[in-house]
């Protein structure tokens, strides 16, 4: 059996070594050279004919949605059987909408160019994590698959986690997210609270107060992704004047810009961070001393398990079996740490199929709005 490949780019080469140890899969190392005009390089070290391929990848910034969006279609036109792009976080999100005359919806624009990519036999699949909208996955064209995960029960590991067993309440920075953190509180068994903000123009917002009783309490905070933090901060801070024992914060994409993480681990208001590697800025919040939990097992139980979707292995003419999931470690660290791209992990699977937006739970994902 000749197992799917993995590539990544480079900032998502630490969540692609993790998938690869979660999977026993095959690198797919590529070769990259900047050039001194601020273009990019880049060629396939390997044969992808007639593979599976899966690209991890996901779009913080311009720089790497078309580094990502290059390599992608690279691999389908070099002969990769199908495409997974696996997208842990998907800039933009939170332009969906317009909500002025004259805005773009950014969201909708970068699913249409990720969707371009070439076909490949078996179709291209995108696999997209916690998204700010969840009608999000609807802007990907028609002959492209989008799926929605949820990581919710990296969420519910990290609350239990920081509430240590004490009295626990689950809240939201504002009521726009209410309805999703009320059923992790469901979940967790625990009660559910929110602060209440005024938006005031050009970005900015004022925490009023909030919604529920948290006195004595361990109050553990929750967002899709965590940016500048200052909505976060007035959350923390109304929660401690109401009494609150201890305040945390957890979110699954860790996105924290210019000195968000240091002022955001530094302030008073919180006993400690958790997300996910979903954001390359994760693994800078990691060594500041935020808890950093791995999507890898999330996406690989994903992709091991779907009926219609990667195998563990696909056959070749040999018919061999494929190694348990870890027995390929060795190679994978080797073949990403080789001289030409020490950070140059890329595997893909291409698949172009009718498309359909999953709107019920999969294999390690579960549902709901996020």
């Amino acid at each position: 059996m000749t197992p799917p490949l993995v590539a990544s780019i480079p900032t998502y080469a630490p969540l692609a070594r993790r998938l690869l140890e979660a999977t026993g899969w095959d690198p797919c190392p590529v070769e990259r050279r900047a050039f001194s005009d601020g273009e990019t390089y880049q060629r396939l070290e390997v044969d992808v004919r007639g593979r599976d391929v899966v690209l991890v990848a996901g779009t913080p910034d311009e720089s790497s949605t078309l580094l990502a969006y290059d390599l992608a279609c690279a691999l389908a036109r070099y002969g990769a059987r199908r495409l997974t792009w696996v997208l842990p976080y998907f800039g933009c999100q939170t332009m969906e909408r317009a909500a002025r005359p004259g805005e773009v919806v950014t969201a909708k624009t970068r699913a249409r160019l990720l969707s371009t990519v070439p076909p490949t036999p078996l179709g291209t699949r995108f696999l997209l994590l916690d998204l700010h909208a969840a009608g999000i996955p609807f802007y990907f064209a028609d002959d492209v698959t989008a799926f929605h995960l949820y990581a919710k029960d990296l969420a519910l590991a990290s609350a239990r986690a920081f509430a240590a067993g004490d009295d626990l309440v689950l809240a939201a920075p504002d009521a726009g997210r209410a309805k999703w953190v009320q059923s992790l509180a469901d979940d967790l068994g625990c009660p559910f609270a929110f602060a209440a903000k005024r938006r005031l123009g050009d970005g900015r917002t004022r925490v009023l107060g909030h919604d529920g009783e948290v006195a004595g309490k361990v109050v553990v905070i929750y967002d899709d992704m965590i940016r500048t933090g200052s909505t976060l901060l007035g959350a923390a801070e109304a929660f401690r004047a109401a009494g609150a024992a201890r305040c945390y914060a957890v979110a699954t994409h860790l996105v924290l810009p210019g000195d968000a993480c240091e002022r955001l681990l530094a302030s008073e208001l919180l006993d400690g961070i958790a997300g996910t590697d979903s954001h390359p800025r994760a693994e800078l919040a990691r060594e500041r001393g935020a808890v950093v939990r791995s999507v890898a097992g999330l996406f690989a139980a994903w992709l091991t398990a779907r009926p219609d979707g990667l195998l563990a292995a696909q056959p070749d003419a040999g018919g061999s079996a494929l190694r348990p999931a870890g027995a390929r470690t060795s190679a994978a660290r080797s073949a990403l740490g080789g001289a030409a791209d020490p950070e140059g992990l890329a595997q893909a699977d291409g698949q172009r199929a009718r498309h359909s937006v999953e709107e019920h739970p999969l294999p390690g994902a579960e549902g709901g709005e996020a």
